[in-house]
């Protein structure tokens, strides 16, 4: 008789064969092993087969899947239909698991069971100094509200695909993704209208290395304060205090920045003094000068890019009424 998992991982990969590699690795070497993997290759010009394969001689179990590139949530979409286990979970390819991860998660759910899971992330300490100021920039409570898992927050959990998981019961009544941007907030929000249950597994983290440089971080960014007027649209009354914050920061910094030069330059002194309070967090927190340094600008771009692309997408979508019909919203690429 074949044995059906408990739990079945699916992680979208578009060539990212080093990634891939350290990935399974790390499923390995977990200390649970009631799991399949199921790598879903969304096109990829250059295919994470043979590592996939040398993961199975190595006694994982995973089944790899190579499909046309149509996205991400369309490639989860794609594992869903495949797995077979009662839970599926969600990591990003970029992420490296610790080897208790599954047991860890196993025993919570046995404990206090929940429909809809997710964990934080960190950073190893083997990622670069630039990985690392950026993590701190997008997991700290002065820059985000600890809204990605954090032990303080400014918001009810909503757990993200770089570590997230569902029931199969979840599953057949709420279905699949949306091929949208912050696609994981609203998979969250359709599975909490529909009355199941979400909860953070805070000892269930996730190493994130976060593929981007600078540059990349504040087009991710921008790209997520956009989608958080697109999420405003779908569920009218999801937008929060704390996902405005950064649009009032890029705002307020702005006039405080011009006072600054017309009038005294004491009116600087409120944006000296945050980012002040950034590097010393920094500093406690990953215990190096460099990296808090390096904190510092990733703060800055997180703050005023994510800003940026809120003002811009209000604007446009609501002041304004440009885009996309609701209804086209609504109805995105395959989604339900």
């Amino acid at each position: 008789m074949t044995h059906t998992p408990k739990y079945s991982v699916i992680v979208p990969v578009y060539n990212r064969i080093d990634e891939v590699q350290d990935l399974l690795d790390s499923l390995a070497n977990q200390t649970y092993k009631d799991f399949e993997v199921i790598i879903v290759e969304d096109g990829s010009t250059e295919p994470c087969k043979a590592v996939v394969e040398d993961a199975c001689s190595r006694g994982l179990d995973v089944k790899y899947f190579y499909k046309e590139n149509e996205g991400r949530s369309i490639a989860r979409n794609y594992g869903l239909e495949r797995a077979s286990g009662d839970y599926f979970i969600f990591f990003d390819s970029d992420c490296v698991i610790p080897a208790t991860y599954f047991e860890t998660i196993d025993k919570e759910l046995t404990q206090n069971p929940l429909d809809c899971f997710g964990g934080p992330d960190a950073a190893h300490d083997s990622f670069s100094n630039t990985q690392k100021a950026i993590n701190y920039s997008m997991t700290s409570f002065l820059t985000t509200g600890g809204i990605r898992g954090g032990k303080i927050s400014l918001e009810k959990f909503v757990p993200r695909t770089f570590n997230m998981g569902y029931s199969r019961k979840v599953y057949e009544q709420v279905g699949g993704f949306r091929e949208m941007f912050s696609e994981d907030i609203d998979m969250s929000t359709r599975i909490r209208n529909a009355g199941f249950s979400i909860g953070l597994i805070a000892d269930s983290p996730v190493w994130h290395k976060r593929r981007i440089d600078m540059k990349k971080f504040l087009r991710q960014v921008y790209v997520f304060g956009m989608s958080r007027i697109t999420l405003k649209l779908l569920y009218p009354g999801s937008l929060k205090l704390v996902h405005c914050l950064p649009a009032a920061f890029l705002i307020g910094c702005i006039i405080l920045i011009i006072l600054g030069i017309a009038v005294s330059p004491w009116f600087l002194l409120p944006i000296g003094l945050y980012f002040t309070l950034i590097f010393i967090g920094a500093a406690l927190s990953t215990k190096s000068i460099i990296i808090a340094a390096k904190a510092v600008p990733a703060a800055a771009i997180q703050l005023f890019g994510y800003g940026a692309g809120f003002i811009k997408a209000y604007v446009s979508k609501i002041l304004l009424g440009k885009g996309r019909d609701i209804q086209e919203e609504i109805l995105i690429r395959k989604g339900k």
